[in-house]
């Protein structure tokens, strides 16, 4: 049986391994991210990455859809973007005979890896057509549910410096997002490695690593790693922690925390965790694979209060403070 574990082990890491290299090939730095929408991808979440642009995070998403060998769209969201326009609408069709038939016409949701480009800048109207496709992996038209391919993931980008003309995310869609990552600047070497990369006359050739199936199969292994009773209490904790007005609060949240996590958080840190762990190589979840992934899971699904903004805090160094103390508590126990 352990030698049956082992090789699925060896081979996950292997084939992880792979997919990172041939992204390597395209994106310079930025492993956070790389690995950040392998594990949502894995784990069957959604990840949300907000940088300036310019910084990759679109060449990313098709780079993956190519070395997996993937389905790629891209939706533009705009002010004027309809909920019709991303999951498709009732066509009138005709036949020979001058009959005419009802045909849904799929939009772009219907793919495996959907870029839902400055998801920020649409209405709330058409933002929410897509928690349907994020949540249930459906999509309804009139009467008729229609199912998304697996795997299926949507990766949105948001804009942080120009906030014109944007509609915030609703807690209700953040939530639906497995990990919230920042897109930082590159350091002056991988500044310099991109344009090396990006002058010169030949694309990289990428090879094809994985396919659809084989993703399929990534994924089930992940869920089968293993849980220890004492690193599922540390993420419930890590939640409970993060909720004002809970006996478990940290001070930090009593102080700064309007709202704190909901249970999708814990789920969320258990997903992440086991993904991460397999790229490790191994088969069981530790305390640093949840605390590794504790601050993109949990930045979007806390709401800082006044106070926070005004002492000039962040989701982040919140959380940071959060998660070293709950840790330290459980390795004192």
């Amino acid at each position: 049986m352990s030698v049956t574990v082992d090789r699925k082990i060896e081979q996950a890491t292997s084939q992880l391994d792979r997919v990172r290299k041939e992204i390597g090939k395209v994106i310079v730095g930025q492993q956070d991210a790389v690995d950040g929408v392998l594990i949502c991808l894995l784990a069957g979440g959604h990840v949300l990455l907000e940088g300036v642009p310019g910084l990759g995070k679109t060449t990313l998403l098709r780079t993956l859809s190519r070395v997996l060998s993937l389905r790629y769209s891209r939706i533009q969201f705009t002010p004027d973007l309809m909920p019709a326009d991303i999951v498709g609408s009732m066509m009138m069709d005709h036949d020979d005979r001058g009959m005419k038939t009802l045909r849904f016409q799929p939009g772009p949701i219907f793919a495996n890896l959907v870029l839902a480009d400055e998801i920020n800048r649409a209405t709330p109207k058409t933002q929410s057509a897509l928690l349907e496709a994020m949540q249930e992996r459906t999509v309804t038209s009139g009467t008729i549910t229609h199912e998304l391919e697996l795997p299926f993931l949507v990766m949105a980008t948001q804009n942080p410096i120009e906030m014109e003309g944007t509609y915030p995310l609703p807690e209700a869609q953040l939530d639906r997002f497995l990990m919230k990552i920042l897109v930082t600047y590159p350091t002056r070497a991988e500044l310099t490695q991109i344009l090396d990369r990006t002058t010169q006359k030949d694309e990289s050739q990428l090879d094809q690593v994985m396919e659809r199936e084989q993703i399929l199969e990534l994924r089930a292994v992940a869920r089968t790693v293993l849980v220890a009773k004492h690193i599922q209490d540390f993420a419930v904790d890590l939640v409970m922690a993060t909720q004002p007005g809970q006996p478990q609060a940290h001070e930090l949240a009593t102080k700064y925390i309007r709202f704190g996590s909901s249970p999708r958080g814990a789920q969320a840190l258990l997903e992440c965790g086991r993904v991460l762990a397999l790229m490790r190589g191994r088969f069981n979840l530790s305390m640093e694979d949840v605390r590794y992934v504790a601050t993109s899971v949990l930045r979007h699904r806390i709401i800082l209060n006044f106070d926070a903004h005004a002492d000039g805090q962040t989701p982040d160094s919140v959380l940071s403070r959060i998660i070293e103390s709950v840790a330290a508590s459980v390795r004192t126990r």
